[in-house]
């Protein structure tokens, strides 16, 4: 008779790792993913919140002045340590030395909790009119201070400075209070500083 060939067996399937893997174990690694997620998901919607709610400080004064004399001396940087309480110091980092939009500086300012230096970008220079910056703490999205400095005629022979500043930024709400408090009376200070030295300069 002829043999009967063997019958052939299929290879044994091993288990998959997810099968192997108690449930509970998967649940844990899985859990800080799902909060690390949850946590940037957060942080993200946070800072967009803040960026979407400045803070704000204004700080206005008037002033017996022409808009061009006023101009002289808000951009007068390098006679700032005469008469300035709040900035200090001022100068254009920039090659060309001119004031002007994208142009780079290095400004000083004085506080009550102590004295800070912050390097801000031009973004409007318009002679008699507006000054404006953009200074950053960190990369970008920690503190975000646009600064900004508008003159406008208030009547024959008086102009009106609005010294302001937007701060946005996951740490801004935290420090709001300090700001109001110390940063505040500092823009008046200056108004009231910047007024003085452009009444007296006409005599």
């Amino acid at each position: 008779m002829p043999s009967t060939p063997p019958t052939a067996t299929a290879p044994a399937t091993l288990p998959s790792a997810s099968a192997t893997t108690p449930p509970a174990r998967r649940r844990r690694r899985t859990w800080p993913l799902v909060t690390a997620s949850a946590l940037l998901a957060a942080l993200g919607g946070y800072t967009l919140w803040t960026h979407e709610h400045p803070v704000r400080l204004t700080a206005s004064v008037e002033i017996k002045a022409d808009p061009e004399q006023v101009w002289g001396v808000l951009t007068d940087f390098s006679a700032y340590p005469q008469w300035n309480p709040f900035m200090t110091s001022a100068e254009i980092t920039s090659d060309d030395g001119r004031l002007r939009p994208g142009a780079t500086m290095r400004n000083q300012l004085r506080q009550p909790s102590g004295t800070s230096t912050f390097d801000p970008e031009v973004l409007v220079a318009r002679p008699g009119r507006e000054l404006r910056w953009l200074g950053k703490l960190g990369p970008g999205w920690l503190v975000d201070g646009e600064h900004r400095f508008v003159i406008e005629r208030a009547g024959p022979g008086t102009v009106r400075l609005t010294q302001s500043e937007s701060f946005s930024g996951v740490l801004v709400p935290i420090a709001e209070s300090k700001l109001r408090a110390e940063t505040l009376p500092q823009f008046r200070a200056m108004n009231e500083a910047l007024k003085k030295r452009v009444e007296n300069t006409r005599h």
